[in-house]
């Protein structure tokens, strides 16, 4: 049941994660050499590493995100509508933006969706692909109902699960939540504490588009295991 789609599709949904602050440039190069490796979608670095990681997979055909307003969300738009902007000119070809989840909390749903259009609004421009990160482990289920139909009302792309910073683990059931709010009409990108094959196959079987890890090549080497 578990082996939905190949080893290679699987691969093809993830973005490879490194956005430890600490991370050096030998990380970067060990992240990229890996991507190319297993043919995954994208690397996910910091803002700092976009040129860097640009310059390193050029003509490869991977992907290049950066994060924007990681991992809060809580500075002004204008600030997102700058990093968005300088991430773009420096190779990013996707961005994954935090949401305000403070004022998601708060009710406010239109600063929410303002901020939201703010960096869309750019990403529409240049061709880009915007996810928003709407960390699921501080929401209630209302709330994330709301903010995946916010997201989508803004024009982003994908709506992500989690910034994977603050320890709790995306479940298949927040999958399936954030699904039936936008069925197919964005991505889904499954994001926080996904570390093997059969976690992210589970969150493929919930719906998931994309899948965010920093153990992604843990998670093809464990693909037969969870597979049979």
């Amino acid at each position: 049941m578990m082996n939905m789609i190949s080893r290679e599709d699987l691969a093809k949904m993830i973005e490879h994660t490194l956005l430890d602050p600490s991370a050096t440039r030998t990380a970067m190069d060990k992240l990229c050499k890996e991507a190319i490796k297993f043919s995954f979608h994208a690397v996910v670095v910091n803002p700092y590493y976009v040129k860097y990681c640009s310059d390193l997979l050029r003509g490869t055909g991977i992907k290049v995100v950066s994060v924007i307003a990681f991992p809060f969300g809580a500075t002004y738009s204008k600030i997102k509508e700058m990093e968005a902007t300088n991430a773009i000119e420096e190779g990013a070809d996707e961005l994954d933006m935090m949401m305000n989840i403070s004022a998601a909390k708060s009710g406010q749903w239109d600063v929410v969706r303002n901020d939201i259009e703010s960096v869309s609004s750019l990403t529409k421009k240049y061709g880009k692909v915007l996810k928003v990160i709407i960390e699921v482990g501080m929401l209630t289920d209302a709330e994330k109902v709301r903010a995946c139909q916010v997201t989508e009302k803004a024009r982003a792309d994908f709506v992500k699960s989690s910034s994977g910073f603050f320890g709790v683990k995306t479940t298949a059931r927040d999958i399936k939540t954030m699904v039936e709010a936008v069925g197919n009409r964005i991505g889904i990108k499954a994001a926080g504490g996904i570390r093997t094959a059969e976690e992210a196959l589970t969150m493929v079987r919930a719906g998931a588009t994309r899948i965010g890890s920093s153990h992604g090549v843990n998670i093809i080497e464990t693909f037969n295991e969870a597979a049979n």
